[in-house]
């Protein structure tokens, strides 16, 4: 205990060479009260909680430190005093620094939630638009299919077409050519008739002169 009085004493009188801007806290035990004057007796200011932060102002041989805590300026027994925070102090910071994280964790836990359902969304949609994409391209081909064939069927009709052409241009001439040959039987039945019809005439008119000729004949012989 002796070394542990001695130790705190030298580590007291080294903080003061650090000036006013030096720091000490209360040790972890009971309150510790803050004295007008460094003797024992009634002259209590203030006591102050274990873990309170105080500014060190003087620290004596004789084992108490002058410190200031607010407004308050007094003097406390220097084996009260460390340089360290606390026990308590320590694990309330860790444990609201534990706290926070906890929260910090649940709230990542929760955004990797979120993120992990977008990112299932996201799988989704992108499993729908390659199979979307998979009908568009096969709805492509089907389209440049129809397309090639429809090329096909207009060539074809096109070729159909210019056989039709041909076909009535062949078609108007056989019927051009049957005209003709009608128009030709025609006019040879018409000359033969007519030649016949002429030499009809000509033996209906000779005809009757060669029997009147013989008639006379017959009868010039008689006489």
């Amino acid at each position: 205990m002796k070394y542990l009085k001695i130790l705190t004493l030298a580590i007291i009188i080294t903080s003061t060479s650090v000036g006013a801007e030096s720091f000490v806290y209360i040790t972890d035990q009971v309150d510790i009260p803050v004295r007008s004057e460094k003797v024992f007796g009634d002259n209590i200011v203030r006591s102050l909680p274990s873990g309170t932060e105080l500014s060190i102002l003087q620290a004596t041989e004789d084992g108490w430190t002058r410190v200031q805590y607010e407004k308050t300026v007094g003097w406390i027994v220097s084996r009260y005093l460390t340089n360290n925070q606390p026990a308590r102090i320590l694990l309330k910071q860790l444990t609201t620094k534990n706290n926070a994280n906890k929260l910090l964790i649940t709230k990542y836990l929760v955004e990797k939630e979120n993120l992990e359902n977008q990112l299932s969304l996201l799988k989704q949609e992108n499993t729908d638009l390659t199979i979307q994409n998979s009908k568009s391209q096969a709805e492509k081909a089907h389209i440049e299919q129809i397309y090639e064939d429809a090329l096909k069927l207009e060539h074809e009709n096109e070729k159909l077409m210019q056989q039709m052409l041909q076909l009535k241009t062949e078609l108007q001439l056989a019927e051009n050519n049957n005209q003709i040959e009608k128009d030709t039987s025609l006019r040879n039945w018409f000359m033969v008739g007519a030649l016949v019809l002429f030499c009809g005439m000509i033996i209906g008119f000779i005809l009757p002169n060669l029997m009147n000729r013989k008639r006379t004949h017959s009868n010039w012989r008689k006489l």
